[in-house]
């Protein structure tokens, strides 16, 4: 049996392996290990830039198959696409008309086109995975709302399981909610109690770009220093925006609050997590926030705008601190939160609610959805 994967995650190669974000490969594992076969098709960096936050595939099978990457927001980028789209299309029917199962990440410009040629082959079994947003009220770009018409329609999309985030109203037969998991059965921890009295500390996981907002966590915390509480805020993650945030930190002395710690292993993420009070994400858009989950399961309080899922994620408030996306508001409704809230039943809500999404719950998910 011969799983086939089209994703857009900018796979490496190194020794014979494929490397790629360790997230993804992770969750990848767990699919691969159900099929004799892997067949990716992906864009392939020359670059050999392999560190913490990558990983090898652990299947010892996996062909690659190499498309460009592309993009549609300039003339340059349209011509391009045009250009190579014989030799993707072509590309993907071959893979598809080869493997046995096809699997689709999707929102992305590959899914896009793979969500069309996938039409061809109604009697393939299917499993389509949206990190995005699947909110149907959020504004979205066209190209998305494309992906998610497409493969959450049964007449378009036979045989197909699309696995989105969140539980919404008016889903159509072939959708099932889905989660991402980090952790396992065996890193469980009761909750430990917590003092908020003292200096708060705060996380902020993710990649340093502006869909993740990570300069108006930082300005937050700022804030909330000004307003009197005494915040630390700790950085993991690294992108195009680090040098505007090194910039800012040095311009406004905030060095002794904010700390830049780059990409880090797992591990070293779990034990800074196990010493935070609060993990604050103040994105833009999100599908599963995994580093939002991944603080709860330790009883980190988590701080997050209100979109996607989020607000499900955080039941509405009792499990966590729901925030607008203006920074006065925002840092207003942290601090009347901090103040008023009882933090230790909150911290141990979100820890309860957030170790119910386990590595072996998700593996028995992925299981049920491949014996469909």
């Amino acid at each position: 049996m011969t799983l086939a994967i089209f994703t857009l995650v900018q796979h490496l190669e190194s020794q014979g392996k494929y490397y790629g974000y360790a997230p993804y490969m992770r969750e990848m594992d767990i699919w691969n290990s159900h099929f004799d076969g892997i067949i990716v098709v992906a864009p392939l960096s020359a670059i050999d830039d392999i560190d913490e936050i990558t990983a090898p595939y652990a299947h010892p099978n996996v062909n690659l198959v190499k498309i460009p990457v592309f993009n549609v927001k300039s003339i340059t980028g349209i011509f391009r696409l045009l250009l190579n789209l014989p030799s993707i299309v072509y590309k993907m029917f071959r893979v598809m008309r080869k493997a046995d199962h096809l699997h689709f990440r999707s929102p992305s410009n590959i899914s896009a086109i793979a969500a069309l040629i996938q039409v061809f082959f109604p009697k393939k079994k299917k499993s389509m995975r949206y990190a995005g947003n699947w909110d149907p009220r959020s504004s979205q770009p066209i190209g998305y709302r494309f992906q998610k018409k497409i493969f959450s329609s049964p007449i378009w999309s036979k045989n197909m399981t699309a696995l989105v985030y969140g539980e919404w109203k008016n889903k159509t037969k072939n959708i099932r909610s889905f989660f991402a998991a980090t952790f396992s059965e065996d890193e469980k921890e009761e909750y430990s109690y917590r003092d908020y009295s003292k200096i708060l500390k705060f996380t902020f996981i993710g990649a340093l770009v502006p869909g993740k907002q990570p300069l108006k966590a930082i300005k937050i915390i700022e804030g909330l220093n000004n307003r009197g509480l005494k915040c630390q805020l700790e950085i993991f993650g690294d992108g195009e925006l680090k040098p505007q945030i090194e910039n800012y930190i040095e311009i406004n002395s905030l060095s002794d609050i904010v700390y830049l710690n780059g990409n880090v292993s797992k591990e070293v993420i779990k034990q800074r997590l196990k010493q935070s009070h609060f993990n604050i994400l103040p994105s833009k858009s999100e599908g599963w926030p995994k580093s939002i989950a991944e603080g709860m399961f330790y009883g980190v309080i988590p701080i997050a705008t209100k979109i996607s899922c989020v607000p499900w994620m955080l039941k509405f408030g009792e499990r966590g601190i729901l925030i607008n996306d203006n920074i006065d508001d925002a840092v207003q409704e942290i601090y009347t939160a901090i103040s008023s809230k009882d933090l230790n039943t909150m911290a141990g809500k979100a820890l309860s609610w957030s170790q119910e999404y386990t590595v072996e719950r998700q593996e028995e998910e992925i299981k049920d959805i491949l014996s469909i």
